[in-house]
């Protein structure tokens, strides 16, 4: 991994080109644009929504209700994640099992991707998907069912990243809680666990400056190869072996997903490498933090290091022998009653 460079990282998910070549053996999958890859609750009502961020983009969500909620001001959540996903797959379980225990929820698309707005597509922003987390927010403070003096945030993965940057910002946001945590600008930047040079990051930028010539002169921006490949050959890091076991099986599979079924822009890092997303995680307090860990995940250590710098009230779970997709859809690994446990304290 000391040799993998920025660009790979941004658009293949740490895997190298090398893994993304496309494969003749395919993988019969629900290829359906309405398939979710959970069963909706039958305590629980979904009814799709639309709202507009700052920038004037139409995102789409899942607003999931309690079926018993009657006409009660309810505690409120805005969801999304992982990085690459779409609404039809963890944000949506996420939001269909607290809805059971409770509460109003949106899982949102973020801009450019899944059913949300925005062009090109697949592409990612720091600033504007933490303004799609706000953007959630102003929805539900609107709702006629939410009491918008209990609003919380849940971030999966790299979506954890934004909520705590949203979380900062955004002070109608009451608390906030991470799964699987993983800050974009830090891994795009520096690679993983930090490992990039000057010199590799000097060369990544000098090679998106080119490929924003090559753009230029085309019209439009270019895709990267495939997030991930079609097969695996069997020799690649565990952790993309993992991704796969998500993202392109039956298990986690939807077609709106950039990580099923597609590839993220090629200059897509470019905002991420100078834009520390989590420089004022510390003016999240006096509103309390939840990071959620697996003991055995490649991430960990983005919980850890946040943990660290945080200020009071804050809280680091690590589940013991539980890996970083773990947390995307294992919902006996996903602990459910803490998170419930948590925003009921927090939301008052």
């Amino acid at each position: 991994m000391k040799n993998i460079t920025l660009i790979s990282i941004a658009a293949t998910l740490l895997i190298t080109q090398a893994f993304a070549q496309k494969k003749t053996k395919s993988i019969e999958m629900n290829t359906s644009k309405e398939h979710y890859t959970f069963q909706l609750s039958d305590k629980v009502t979904r009814q799709k929504v639309t709202f507009k961020n700052r920038y004037g983009i139409t995102l789409s969500g899942d607003l999931y209700l309690p079926k018993n909620a009657g006409n009660e001001k309810l505690a409120a959540l805005a969801i999304s994640g992982p990085f690459g996903a779409v609404k039809q797959q963890s944000s949506g379980l996420y939001a269909n099992i607290m809805a059971e225990r409770g509460f109003a929820v949106v899982a949102f698309d973020p801009s450019y991707t899944g059913e949300s707005g925005g062009e090109p597509r697949n592409v990612s922003s720091p600033e504007i998907n933490t303004e799609d987390f706000s953007a959630a927010v102003d929805f539900l403070g609107l709702a006629k069912n939410v009491n918008r003096n209990k609003i919380g945030v849940i971030g999966i993965c790299g979506f954890g990243g934004f909520a705590l940057n949203a979380t900062a910002i955004d002070k109608r946001v009451k608390a906030v809680a991470t799964t699987s945590l993983y800050d974009m600008t830090r891994v795009m930047s520096k690679g993983y666990n930090d490992s990039v040079t000057s010199g590799q990051r000097t060369k990544t930028l000098e090679d998106l400056g080119q490929q924003r010539w090559k753009d230029a002169e085309n019209g439009k921006p270019a895709d990267g190869p495939r997030n991930l490949p079609e097969t695996l050959k069997g020799d690649e890091p565990q952790f993309v072996k993992e991704y796969f076991d998500y993202y392109r099986t039956p298990r986690g599979f939807h077609v709106n997903s950039v990580n099923s079924n597609g590839a993220w822009l090629v200059t897509n890092p470019i905002s991420f490498m100078n834009m520390p997303i989590l420089s004022y995680v510390k003016e999240i307090s006096p509103r309390p933090m939840l990071l959620i860990a697996g003991e055995n995940a490649h991430s960990r250590y983005f919980s850890e290091d946040i943990f660290k710098v945080a200020n009071e009230p804050k809280e680091l779970v690590i589940l013991p022998n539980t890996v970083h997709v773990d947390l995307y859809d294992k919902v006996d690994m996903i602990p459910f009653d803490k998170l419930e446990l948590f925003f009921k304290q927090n939301l008052k």
